[in-house]
């Protein structure tokens, strides 16, 4: 929300206060708290009829600090609150030198210097200014309306550069943006967004997480320029600065703060298919769309039921409807014996017609308005309700209409909506509406998950959920909402990823081909290739069907072979999920995470890394032209072989059944011999794929891989050396034999479209050609 009219004069009817000079400072071991006044005290009657704003400073956790910013405390605090590790309590230490105290927590130091104009400055180990609050930096204002708000402002620094706040849509460096984290079911061509996270990261190596659950408005840079300003309207603000001093240093301790993602089951990483939203289908489509994926040799992992496998008003009755699916446990038993995984459709709405709606109001399960009405509207289903998830029994009732169906052998849900949440309501806990608007889509998601937990246990719950607010990473997975079918939506589909990403969130889809209308041929191939080299695929539409072969015998081509790639892959990809649940740090990274060094890579965002060693830029516009930076090194197409030294820039062209695809110098790629399924015995003639580059002398280039079980713990570890004579590796935990490989020919041709990649298909092939050593587990 913007305060000011220019530089210079404030807008019509609002007034700010701003923290000018300490008045009073309590020191403890491990915090402090200063008194502002706000306006310079010259003789005591400049204390009368004037605000004195209180400002506590903790750490809640290592590299950590928070800023608890208060003018008057006497309002009743209703909730909700995001749910934060207090186990770092106390992980801050006080130290007062004459007039300036400062709180250390790691790597991280606030100072207030109580002789000097009001500041807080952020500082790091090595005495950096990171950001501060300074002149206007701390305040409260009032609007001609008469509502109050809590507002802070943190410098910019020359250069630096802004993401995250969720998954937004709109350009990827958030520089000169005004962002409302308020949840709306927007699309992905809009500013709005389904999953607003107050957090955002700075390419100088800290990150700001706003601990408010409501509307948080931010002004980044967009209306005092220098400045990132965020308020609330509330008498109290919080924020904590998190520290570096790496972009991933800073997602794992506000992920630890947070929450970490939880591991998804390697079955999930595989291709989704869905039956579209409004199509007509039945067990006969449903059978001719798994037959078609067999007959064209395309491994199929999930099969999802959307909307109308209820009948038509009744959402949710999260029943069958008898007439297209009279049979539903000998059809799911059927699906199941092809060895397919099957998803459902839901959401949190109870239609009037719904056998469940009168089930809900007598239960007061229901969301109600202040004079004790249902509340209820026309929007998506006839007059419906939603349930109400602060009521612990409404939450028993909803999970109990969903355990009949993973009785009949349901796996996971698609717990879709959770966004239009109205404030003119009293929730069954008393939480302030306000509050709870974004906040429901973490009760909502939570409830799904413990029961998938809870019956299928630890390891195997798996969400595909479109809202999410701060902590929402812990229940994976997300995909992007309703995106068109074109080239412009695959491209701001994907810079809502990379925003989501830097947001602490580490998986993340979208839908193969655009939600909305039907895509050309190429634009759905095109989006197959981006679709399989991201955390989780899933093909999926609204009128049309999404079908490879309903685009022509490429796309069939292209989703057979990476489909394929993909489960080859899924050693290093399996490795990569461990990593993001045991640090928060995403699977598909933008750039900057990896080379925060590299200034190039501060504003891409039309390519990204998929872990640390695999480089993808989709293609994104008609002929198969696209432009990739590649950062320093010897980079090798996965591909075809082709090495290509950086820094620079490249553009290329590629055939229907390629993109740039590049492995990071000096990488190891664990590949798996079977591409039919993701969750394959991936040690069981494994291939080590060695990229040529890396630093140092070759006897000293020495790479650890590490291949996770199922379960994401270490099932072997390989150390692969390079030496005059070629890469030698060892092995401990396995004694399966395993191959050692070059990659790369040494080519240096250019990528066209006559000039087709080849890709790993059943035969077993291997990508990029080169010279390959077999060994046995036991020792080079």
């Amino acid at each position: 929300m913007k305060f000011t009219d220019g530089f210079w004069l404030m807008r019509e009817g609002v007034h700010a206060s701003y923290a000018t000079e300490v008045r009073d400072l309590r020191p403890e071991a491990d915090r402090f708290t200063a008194y502002a006044s706000v306006k310079r005290v010259e003789t005591r009657g400049d204390t009368l009829n004037s605000a004195l704003l209180t400002v506590e400073c903790h750490a809640p956790a290592e590299g950590v600090i928070g800023v608890r910013v208060t003018h008057h405390a006497g309002k009743v605090h209703r909730g909700p609150d995001f749910e934060l590790d207090g186990s770092g309590t106390g992980s801050g230490t006080v130290h007062v030198a004459g007039p300036v105290v400062e709180l250390a927590s790691g790597p991280l130091r606030l100072c207030l210097d109580r002789s000097a104009p009001w500041t807080l400055e952020f500082r790091d180990a090595d005495g950096r200014t990171l950001t501060e609050a300074g002149r206007k930096g701390t305040a409260f204002v009032t609007t001609a309306d008469g509502a109050h708000h809590t507002a802070v402002q943190l410098a910019l620094g020359v250069g630096e550069q802004i993401y995250g706040l969720g998954e937004r849509f709109t350009p990827f460096v958030k520089n000169g943006q005004s962002v409302d984290i308020w949840q709306a079911d927007g699309g992905t061509s809009s500013e709005q967004a389904y999953k607003n996270i107050p957090f955002y990261l700075s390419s100088r190596g800290y990150g700001v997480f706003v601990n408010h659950p409501g509307r948080v408005s931010f002004e980044v840079g967009s209306e005092a320029v220098g400045q990132v300003q965020f308020s609330v309207e509330d008498q109290t603000l919080e924020y904590l600065v998190v520290a570096g001093p790496t972009p991933k240093d800073v997602l794992a301790r506000y992920t630890a703060l947070t929450g970490r993602p939880a591991l998804p089951p390697p079955w999930s990483f595989g291709l989704w298919l869905t039956t579209s939203f409004t199509t007509r289908y039945d067990e006969a489509t449903v059978t001719s769309f798994v037959d078609g994926m067999a007959e064209r040799d395309i491994p199929l992992s999930v099969f999802h039921f959307d909307c109308f496998w209820m009948r038509e008003y009744q959402w949710s009755d999260f029943r069958w409807d008898p007439e297209t699916f009279p049979d539903p446990e000998g059809m799911l038993a059927r699906l199941k014996a092809r060895g397919l995984r099957v998803g459902m459709w839901i959401n949190p709405y109870i239609a009037q017609k719904s056998p469940l709606f009168d089930e809900g109001v007598a239960g007061g399960y229901l969301l109600r308005r202040p004079n004790g009405d249902v509340w209820q509207w026309d929007l998506w289903q006839p007059g419906m309700a939603l349930v109400d998830f602060t009521n612990p029994e409404a939450r028993t009732w909803f999970q109990d209409r969903l355990r009949p169906l993973l009785a009949q052998g349901v796996d996971c849900f698609k717990t879709d909506f959770g966004e239009r949440v109205p404030t003119d309501v009293v929730w069954h806990d008393g939480s302030d509406p306000e509050r709870m608007h974004n906040y429901y889509a973490q009760l909502y998601n939570r409830t799904v998950f413990d029961l998938l937990e809870k019956e299928r246990g630890t390891g195997e719950a798996v969400l595909f959920a479109r809202s999410a607010t701060a902590g929402g990473q812990q229940f994976p997975v997300h995909w992007g909402g309703d995106c068109w079918a074109s080239f412009e939506a695959m491209a701001e589909s994907l810079r809502g990823g990379l925003s989501l990403s830097l947001s602490g969130f580490g998986f993340w889809s979208h839908d193969i081909g655009g939600f909305e209308g039907t895509p050309e041929p190429e634009v759905f191939t095109r989006w197959l290739a981006f679709g399989l080299l991201s955390s989780h695929s899933r093909l999926h539409g609204s009128d049309s069907y999404r079908v490879p072969w309903e685009f022509g015998e490429e796309a069939v081509e292209v989703a057979r072979r990476f489909t394929r790639l993909k489960h080859r892959l899924m050693p290093y990809l399996y490795g990569v999920a461990a990593e993001a649940h045991g640090t928060g740090v995403p699977v598909m990274r933008p750039m900057l995470l990896e080379f925060p060094e590299d200034p190039a890579c501060r504003t891409l965002d039309r390519q990204y890394m998929l872990g640390p060693d695999l480089l993808v830029a989709p293609v994104l516009t008609r002929g198969g032209e696209v432009e990739v930076y590649l950062p320093e090194g010897e980079w090798t197409h996965l591909l075809t072989g082709e090495a290509v030294t950086g820094p620079g820039w490249r553009r290329e062209t590629h055939a229907l059944d390629s993109l740039p695809l590049y492995v990071r110098p000096g990488a190891v790629l664990p590949l798996g011999a079977d591409d039919t399924r993701p969750d394959g015995e991936w040690l069981d003639g494994l291939t080590l794929l060695v990229a040529p580059g890396g630093p140092g002398r070759p006897e000293e280039n020495t790479v650890t891989v590490t291949v996770p079980d199922h379960r994401g713990a270490p099932a072997a570890v390989y150390e692969v050396t390079r030496t005059r004579q070629g890469p030698r590796a060892t092995v401990t935990g396995t004694e399966l034999p395993y191959a050692v490989r070059v990659l790369g020919t040494g080519g240096r041709r250019r990528v066209t479209p006559d000039g087709p990649a080849r890709l790993p298909g059943a035969s077993g092939s291997l990508p990029g050609g080169g010279k390959r050593m077999d060994h046995r587990g036991d020792g080079p």
